[in-house]
């Protein structure tokens, strides 16, 4: 299983030294982009993201909390994403804005909130390179992991082998070596952020994640 960094908790006032000794030990940079529509809070945005670039080179995984994600594909692309994820629930038309991202030779993903069912994105399976299972409400750092996001990873791992599917299965929210046990077998990657970035042993910590 591969660690997606969540930034959401960094020290801002020196990203570079927030990041130095644990950025070598993930595989993804998970990039939360929140709206303050979507979800009740405000994070950054692309400029943000583009100094970023600066510091390393591994794939940023941009996950936007956005109410109209299709007006800002541009911006993120040319911000460095390697990926851009939105939300099913967004308002958008969520093919056009799969092909939008993909018309930029970028991956698209869709993400779903827990109490979103993997039906309402079986449609777009065919054509999804990532789905973000939401194992928290969207919007906030630190909350508890939610157990109704097991039986989703589970059924998008058994649609992925099914049909021969390529998209990555990520999750989101709460993850830490006590509750990533429960969906290792079954994602390809998972954000963790404050289980490492706050914690006194960030690169062990990612390690312990990635070695499960």
């Amino acid at each position: 299983m591969d660690v997606a960094l969540s930034i959401l908790t960094v020290d801002y006032s020196d990203v570079r030294k927030s990041l130095e000794n644990v950025i070598d030990s993930v595989d993804y940079i998970h990039l939360d982009v929140m709206d303050g529509e979507f979800v009740p809070n405000i994070s950054f945005g692309y400029s943000f993201i583009k100094s970023l670039r600066k510091i390393t080179d591994k794939p940023f995984d941009t996950h936007l909390m956005m109410v109209h994600p299709n007006k800002y594909i541009k911006e993120f692309v040319e911000a460095g994403s390697d990926y851009i994820t939105f939300h099913i629930e967004a308002d958008c038309d969520a093919k056009e804005t799969i092909d939008l991202i993909h018309s930029f030779n970028v991956k698209a993903g869709i993400s779903i909130k827990p109490n979103t069912k993997v039906d309402e994105i079986k449609d777009l399976l065919p054509c999804l390179d990532m789905v973000l299972v939401m194992s928290v409400e969207p919007g906030f750092g630190g909350q508890k992991f939610m157990p109704i996001a097991i039986d989703k990873v589970k059924e998008l791992s058994e649609l992925k082998k099914k049909y021969n599917y390529n998209y990555l299965i990520n999750i989101d929210g709460g993850i830490k070596d006590t509750t990533a046990v429960y969906i290792k077998d079954y994602v390809d990657l998972a954000v963790s952020g404050s289980y490492i970035l706050n914690s006194d042993t960030p690169k062990e910590n990612a390690l312990k994640l990635k070695n499960l």
